[in-house]
């Protein structure tokens, strides 16, 4: 069997665009997320669309004998790879205080921990006849830090940071990684409230799903350590830049406490 691009978070808005994304390219297709269901659904849908081989497994990436059994399969199926794309995350917004534990937890378990751990355990089992593509999913919230979403920006930055040192790393190795820092991306009817809430900048900042996947894995193909789609946010990007951190938590404070008061109205 040639080897596979593994996706995890497939069934969300942008997994199924990542995975269509690299269906449409001929690459066979190793899908997981919570929902068999889903992914069976998924799995057929690019089958037919793309006539690519499409396996898939649930799985439950903050369990780690969940992440046992997925990775055991992969073994036993003496599966190999030849890309990895890391969307599944979460996020649980509000302020810190107004937060549970176990939310916070879960934001640290999916966005970090069960990253790391399917990185490492794919890179063992890469194809070495061809280079390796890793694809982290971050955020534009990585360069900022972000009052009500403290825990998710933050979370979003260690994946920013960590892919630049992996990419170093194993540059030698035929290996690339590339971290993907969107603003909003309708993928969820929670994220688009978040977008509509932010008024006229949600709605300027925020990109189509398929044109990001498409953008990423050029990206990723060319090497890029880092894509960030649309004009206007890697303008916003820059010009953070010129600005003292507290300056930019205050502002991006201000703008969050906005959209909640008006997602709280609606």
């Amino acid at each position: 069997m040639d080897s596979l691009v593994f996706i995890t978070g497939a069934t969300g808005g942008l997994g199924k665009a990542m995975a269509a994304e690299c269906a449409s390219r001929g690459w066979g297709l190793f899908l997981t997320d919570l929902r068999r269901d889903k992914l069976a659904l998924l799995a057929v849908g690019l089958e037919r669309s793309y006539g690519v081989k499409v396996m898939y497994r649930e799985a439950d990436l903050t369990n780690p004998a969940s992440r046992a059994e997925l990775f055991e399969a992969l073994r036993r199926d003496s599966l190999h790879f030849r890309g990895l794309i890391n969307v599944a995350g979460t996020d649980h917004e509000g302020l810190f205080l107004e937060r549970t534990q176990e939310e916070i937890l879960a934001i640290l378990r999916l966005n970090i921990e069960a990253t790391l751990i399917v990185t490492h355990a794919l890179l063992q089992r890469r194809d070495e006849a061809v280079t390796f593509r890793i694809i982290n999913v971050s955020s534009l919230a990585a360069f900022f830090s972000m009052p009500v979403k403290a825990t998710y920006a933050a979370s979003k930055r260690f994946l920013l940071d960590f892919s630049l040192a992996l990419r170093n790393e194993l540059k030698e190795q035929n290996v690339t990684v590339t971290a993907l820092c969107p603003a909003g991306l309708p993928t969820t009817e929670g994220c688009i409230a978040a977008i509509e809430s932010q008024g006229i900048m949600g709605q300027l900042t925020t990109e189509d799903i398929g044109k990001v996947a498409h953008q990423t894995v050029e990206g990723a193909l060319r090497g890029r350590a880092i894509v960030i789609p649309g004009f206007l946010n890697r303008l916003i990007k820059w010009l953070g830049g010129l600005v003292p951190a507290t300056s930019i938590a205050e502002m991006v404070g201000s703008r969050w406490r906005l959209a909640q008061e008006r997602r709280a109205e609606n």
